[in-house]
């Protein structure tokens, strides 16, 4: 069951119908237990049923880490015991290395000594596995360092790690996030509707207008780069940013939407990235709940910048390869992760050079930065898209050699590009008007007005009508 589909929005009509029965007074009245509770219940059992619509199998494996995370969590505050915490973190991450990373980590053992591999492991791979493990990760890790207390109630932590708008591919919510707002009363509004509505709207606009209508142009170029011309294959490497961007934000947007009609917030995971001057700001402003989980998980308990200069920059390298290798089992994932470690490192290193001296960029300056900023992401991303080096490689050489051949400029990928250049210039313009820096935002309307509600549904229209109707899953379902 995916967002963009009738079967989910039939589903989400039947939660929110259930949802909105529970604010009730009678209902309320006969109940022996507190209205949240049942509110928890819905959401949970919908959960399942929503995970469950890909494979019900898989719904056994995350129901046991969930069961890890809330015994390990009640038992180390109970006793205070390590081995508990210990318990709670490498049961989960040994799960997820078995059924992502085995093959993997067996076929580079075998590669690398010259071992002949007589098969492999022919495992289901979970759908949303890399993301509700970080979260049963952040559960226990949180309750150890004290930010939160453990949770009596199995049925809150369960919520916690399957909540449905974002349990296949994010964002990464931590538990000091989720879980306060489920002790508070967080229900069915008019209000939250028109406001989740909208950013559902403008999510699925991203999705099926944008990105995949460029996924035709782009995986086509992918497939064969050697038949196509070097200025093809270069606007096929800058679709590809606008697409991924738009599917994922796209995803990020539903899923914030969604939780908003429900009730919840969940943070936001996007902000204008490709207005980011370095790479660093890049990571400030792309898959942010992924970013500061790696940060807050990885990066600070490796030593952060507390070890000096040079362990400083060996737990940044570190902590982007690890972040690569969380997105998929390939060694093509792990380079794209160590290109951006390796810019953050040198981007450290510029900063500290010209530390202490007066900077006046102007807009010329800038706007070479950004550029720059974007190329730089655009050509990491083709080893991202790119199923083997050899695809990757072939990429550059088409573009590198000035490669002759097909010329191919995709009237969706130029559009595609114009969207993302004119949103960007209109968050830019309102937040200089604001006087506050350049931030992203969701454009909402007044449902309960009548241009408001002609606004809506003339640019729902437009989503229905300029629609991809292919089959094209969401790019992040995968990891």
């Amino acid at each position: 069951m995916v967002f963009n589909s009738l079967p989910f929005v039939i589903f989400f009509v039947i939660v929110c119908g259930l949802m909105a029965l529970t604010n009730g007074k009678r209902i309320q009245a006969l109940l022996p237990w507190p209205v949240n509770s049942l509110r928890h219940v819905i959401l949970l059992l919908a959960s399942y049923v929503f995970y469950g619509w890909w494979n019900w199998k898989c719904c056994f494996l995350m129901l046991g880490l969930t069961a890890v995370a809330y015994v390990c969590a009640a038992a180390y505050e109970k006793d205070g015991k390590k081995l508990w915490v210990t318990l709670g973190v490498v049961m989960p991450l040994v799960i997820l290395g078995i059924f992502k990373y085995f093959n993997f980590f067996v076929d580079s053992f075998c590669a690398l000594f010259g071992i002949a591999r007589a098969g492999s492991l022919n495992i289901l791979l979970p759908v949303g596995i890399s993301f509700y493990t970080f979260q049963s990760l952040s559960y226990t890790i949180d309750v150890y360092r004290g930010k939160i207390p453990a949770e009596k109630s199995f049925v809150n932590v369960a919520l916690y790690i399957a909540f449905f708008p974002q349990l296949v591919a994010g964002p990464i919510v931590k538990a000091g996030e989720y879980i306060p707002q489920l002790y508070e009363d967080r229900n069915i509004s008019l209000d939250n509707l028109q406001q989740g509505v909208q950013a559902f709207a403008l999510g699925l606009f991203k999705k099926v207008v944008i990105a995949d209508n460029i996924s035709v142009f782009v995986d086509a170029v992918y497939d064969t780069p050697a038949a196509f011309h070097a200025v093809t294959v270069l606007l096929a490497v800058a679709a590809y940013s606008i697409q991924i961007y738009c599917d994922f934000s796209g995803y990020s947007d539903m899923a914030v939407g969604c939780a908003k009609c429900l009730g919840y917030d969940l943070p936001r995971n996007f902000n204008l990235p490709y207005i980011s001057k370095n790479v660093t700001e890049f990571w400030k402003r792309w898959h942010i709940s992924l970013s500061t989980w790696l940060m807050e998980y990885v990066y600070f308990p490796l030593g952060g910048n507390r070890k000096g200069t040079a362990r400083r920059y060996l737990n940044l390298l570190l902590t982007m390869l690890i972040g690569g290798l969380w997105h998929g089992a390939a060694w093509t994932f792990v380079t794209w992760g160590g290109l951006h470690g390796l810019a953050l490192c040198v981007h450290k290193m510029f900063l500290k050079a010209t530390q202490g001296r007066e900077k006046r960029d102007g807009f010329l300056v800038n706007s070479l930065c950004v550029l720059g900023t974007f190329g730089y992401v655009s050509f990491c991303l083709v080893f991202f898209r790119s199923g083997t080096f050899a695809t990757a490689l072939a990429v550059f050489r088409a573009i590198f050699t000035w490669q002759q051949g097909v010329i191919h400029l995709s009237s969706w990928a130029i559009l595609g590009l114009g969207c993302v250049a004119l949103a960007t210039l209109a968050a830019a313009l309102r937040s200089r008007k604001l006087g506050g820096p350049i931030d992203g935002f969701y454009p909402q309307v007044k449902l309960n007005t009548i241009p408001g509600l002609l606004v809506f549904f003339l640019f729902v229209g437009l989503t229905l009508g300029l629609a991809y109707t292919g089959e094209n899953p969401f790019i992040y379902f995968q990891f």
